[in-house]
């Protein structure tokens, strides 16, 4: 894992061989970084990363220095090795929440700038993640929520779908209110 660009630019970051994590390889990462770059200030809004995995959107969001992260994971393992990297990194502002993505979504009362979801390409309740995201009305008036996926999954009859990017074998679709 490598950190793009912000105030850890140019880090490396191994992760460990012993996760069930499948990270957003950096070329996909690199291109939806440039894709958000020249749409949001990253220095004043609030990220709610789903299936956080290993941490690289996270951190990523951190280091180009957004306000505040809250990630969300259920493997410990996962969760230790994130623990890690803020522990070395000094990072203060990523808010780290070991438990379900779904339990978390249910009963969440706060609102954020932007929500990243990288579940499992597999996961059952993949498609209904939007709904969920807009239905407890997670997203702050203008607000972006991401979902990586892959090539089998398409989100582009969703009402709330704005986008769609291909990086490699990494898909990313868009959802914003209209």
């Amino acid at each position: 894992m490598r950190i793009i660009s912000g105030t850890y630019k140019g880090r490396r970051i191994s992760a460990p061989g012993n996760i069930t994590a499948r990270p957003t390889t950096d070329f996909a990462k690199e291109g939806l970084f440039n894709l958000l770059n020249n749409r949001i200030d990253f220095e004043d809004i609030d990220v709610l990363d789903l299936f956080a995995g290993i941490g690289s959107i996270s951190i990523e969001f951190v280091s180009r220095g957004c306000r505040s992260a809250i990630s969300i994971e259920q493997n410990e393992r996962q969760c230790a090795f994130i623990r890690k990297i803020c522990n070395e990194l000094k990072i203060t502002n990523l808010n780290l929440l070991k438990t379900d993505v779904f339990k978390f979504i249910n009963s969440c009362h706060s609102k954020f700038d932007l929500i990243f979801a990288d579940p499992p390409y597999e996961l059952n309740q993949l498609t209904e993640i939007p709904d969920l995201i807009f239905n407890q009305q997670l997203l702050k008036p203008g607000g972006l929520f991401i979902l990586e996926h892959s090539a089998k999954n398409s989100f582009t009859s969703h009402p709330k779908f704005a986008d769609h990017r291909k990086y490699g074998n990494v898909n990313f679709s868009f959802f914003a209110e209209k």
